[in-house]
């Protein structure tokens, strides 16, 4: 078996060269609660970007909302800036099955319809059960469904990332 090394900051800086062009004039950021609004605050910043980012959670439009329940990202949704008619680059960490992204576009229109929305993710693990793909990834992986690929940050902001085995 061989072991998965993902260096993420290393990733990071190609998601940041990835996402420069997919930032129109008008353009905002919007990280998916947690991993992609850690990547879209540390975006907004090296990027240079005028005004703030907002922070999107997928807790209330999640199709597995029964067994999974809030999470406590209920609270998380936080878009200091009008949706309708804006240009919305969504990040997000990992991209694997598309649910997450489905649930959080249901609540980016809760807020008002966009101009456009496009995503833009560090990893996409494939096993995509929706026709959601990244017009950027940083890196493509495949892994087991068994297992799980988490983004973390370290109280100096650096990131890395964690693989978890599922208990089955």
């Amino acid at each position: 078996m061989t072991t998965l090394h993902l260096d993420a900051e290393a990733l990071y800086l190609e998601l940041k060269q990835g996402v420069r062009p997919l930032l129109r004039a008008d353009a905002v950021l919007v990280g998916v609660w947690s991993g992609g609004a850690w990547l879209s605050e540390r975006l907004q910043h090296d990027l240079g970007l005028p005004g703030e980012h907002g922070v999107i959670s997928s807790a209330l439009h999640r199709d597995d909302f029964g067994s999974r329940g809030l999470s406590g990202a209920a609270d998380h949704t936080r878009l200091p800036f009008e949706v309708k008619d804006r240009h919305i680059v969504l990040i997000d960490d990992v991209l694997f099955t598309g649910r997450t992204t489905r649930a959080v576009l249901n609540e980016l229109f809760d807020f008002g319809r966009p101009a456009s929305v496009t995503l833009a993710v560090l990893v996409d693990r494939g096993g995509r059960e929706l026709p959601i793909q990244p017009a950027f990834s940083a890196a493509r992986v495949t892994l087991p469904a068994t297992q799980r690929l988490r983004l973390a940050r370290n109280e100096a902001g650096r990131f890395s990332f964690d693989i978890q085995t599922a208990q089955l």
